[in-house]
Parts: structure tokens; C-alpha cells; sequence
């Protein structure tokens, strides 16, 4: 397992290569530069071009290509030129806010769906069956900028028992309709995903053996089939909890969190080159861990899974 670790690690090298040299490009091909006026304001061109200088804009491209990869070899992601600091130090201070917001919205999704499945899968037919898959296919449909602006339109404007400005961990006004309106669509597909793995894992003979050794319905259920039964779950759990830390723009944006979904949205619009190439290649680490942390985890899923990796 140790060496399979390693070579995946090893992998990522390439990976984030070529994540940064397609932004590169990319963010290139856009005519005008980050000090492109686009409010209306009248700046010379003389300006535009000293401070395009000061920052080697004007350099042909493989010169800057190269430069940048220089630069990012030893740790420095360049500089931000909207927020006028270093790269590493607005994605310091962005960070945790995205961090735990993301953290939070990944266990209630997990235990809100897994919770849903199990109970839907263990009453097949009956009434909380039949509430769960309509609680899922709703959370599933409704996309979460709607959730958001109905939550706080019910919840913080007309009950008055959230606030909507701003994220602070430990506070419950500021986090749960965060929390919810990130975690709904993921805590729905979660949930019909544990209800058919579910079903499917009841209905196998080793549990009609367990029944019928005379095993309670509680540790079936929870310690035989929950076990196999997770192992779908687990398979999209990596890709889950990374979209919910890279897919947190809106979000913040409704919310007003300062977090980094909100400053690479910005960063966007405003051309900042420095921002973006950093955190295009921190969402795309952050993607390729959690994938690893899903393969290392089969190993303790299921043994045989350890043995061939």
C-alpha cells in the first residue's frame, strides 16, 4: 500500500504540470491584460504598458511560461495584482473559511444521506421510504442557488433565525444554511445511492445465513450490510468532498464568506493571472488527494481491495 501511495503521489507531478500549462494557456489566448480598463476609466497607455513591464506581461509567452514554472518549482505561486499580495497569502487567509465550510457541508451530506438510504432501504414501501426518495429527488433537482435564496428568504428574512452575512465556526446563526445549501445535492445523491446499494446487499444470501443464526435486525443491518453496502458511497465520497471544497463559489458569493471560491470568481473577471494559475493548481491538488484518500480507504473496506493494490 505504502508504494502504491508513493507512485500515486508521484503522479501528481505531471498532473498539476499540465493543469497549470493548459491555465496558462488558456488565461493567454484572452485578449487585453489584467490592467485592461473595463469600468470605463480612462488609463493611458502608457500606464497599461509600465505596469505591464513591471510585471513581464509584455515578454513573449515562452518566456513567461517558463518563468512562471521557475517560479512555481520553488513553492512561489506569484503575485496576486488585484489584491496586490502574494498568491500563498490570499489563499492562506481564504482558506479556512472554504475549508470548514466545506468540511461541514461533506458531514452533513454524508450522514444526512446515509442516514435517509439505510432507513428508506430497511422499510422498502412504507411511509419513510417513500419520504426519503422524495426529500432526495427534490434535493436532487433544485439547484443550489435556489436552495440558498429560499432559505434565506424563509429562514434569516421572514423567521429572523439565521444570519446571512459572513461565516464563523462555532456560531449556528452563520453556519447552517451554508451548510445546507451546499450539502443538500450531495446529501441526495448519497442517499439514493446508499438505498440501492442497500437493497441490493439485503437480498444476498449471507444475509438470509446471518438471519437466520438467529442475528438481531441491529447488527445485520448495521454491522454486515451497511460495511458492503458503503462501498459505492465511498467511491463517490472523494469526488464529493472535492467538488464541495472547488465548488463553493456561489455560496460564498450568497453568503458573503470570504473563502476562496469567492476570490478565484473574482480573480476571473478582474484578469488576475496570479490567482487563477494558483487556484486552478489548488483545486486540482485538493481533487487528486481526496481521490487518493477514497483508493487508500478501500484497503479498509474491504481487504481484498488492500491486497491486489
Amino acid at each position: 500500500m505504502t508504494g502504491y501511495i508513493l507512485r500515486r503521489l508521484l503522479l501528481m507531478v505531471p498532473l498539476l504540470w499540465a493543469v497549470a500549462t493548459v491555465t496558462f494557456v488558456l488565461m493567454h489566448a484572452v485578449k487585453g491584460s489584467p490592467f485592461t480598463p473595463e469600468d470605463g476609466r480612462n488609463v493611458s497607455s502608457e500606464t497599461i504598458e509600465r505596469l505591464e513591464d513591471k510585471y513581464g506581461l509584455n515578454d513573449p509567452l515562452p518566456v513567461q511560461y517558463v518563468r512562471y514554472l521557475g517560479t512555481l518549482v520553488r513553492g512561489d505561486l506569484g503575485e496576486s495584482f488585484q489584491f496586490n499580495r502574494p498568491v500563498t497569502d490570499v489563499i492562506g487567509d481564504r482558506l479556512p473559511a472554504t475549508i470548514q465550510l466545506g468540511v461541514c457541508a461533506f458531514v452533513f451530506a454524508l450522514t444526512t444521506g446515509v442516514s435517509l438510504g439505510v432507513a428508506a432501504a430497511c422499510r422498502q414501501g412504507r411511509a419513510i421510504d417513500v419520504v426519503s426518495v422524495l426529500v432526495a429527488t427534490v434535493g436532487a433537482s433544485v439547484p443550489g442557488f435556489v436552495v440558498a435564496s429560499f432559505l434565506v428568504t424563509a429562514f434569516a428574512v421572514r423567521l429572523g433565525w439565521f444570519d446571512v452575512l459572513g461565516w464563523e465556526l462555532g456560531d449556528p446563526r452563520k453556519m447552517v444554511l451554508p451548510i445546507v445549501a451546499l450539502g443538500l445535492f450531495p446529501a441526495s445523491f448519497i442517499a439514493r445511492l446508499t438505498r440501492a446499494s442497500m437493497l441490493e446487499v439485503l437480498n444476498q444470501d449471507y444475509m438470509r445465513t446471518a438471519r437466520a443464526k438467529g442475528l438481531g435486525e441491529f447488527p445485520v443491518v448495521f454491522r454486515h450490510a451497511l460495511r458492503n453496502a458503503l462501498i459505492p458511497v465511498l467511491t463517490v465520497s472523494g469526488p464529493i468532498f472535492a467538488s464541495l471544497i472547488t465548488g463553493s463559489f456561489v455560496i460564498e458569493r450568497i453568503f458573503e464568506i470570504s473563502g476562496m471560491g469567492r476570490a478565484y470568481v473574482t480573480a476571473i473577471s478582474g484578469r488576475d493571472y496570479g490567482m487563477i494559475m494558483g487556484a486552478t493548481l489548488f483545486f486540482a491538488a485538493v481533487i487528486s488527494v481526496a481521490n487518493l484518500l477514497v483508493d487508500v480507504a478501500y484497503g479498509f473496506a474491504d481487504p481484498r481491495i488492500r491486497v491486489r493494490a
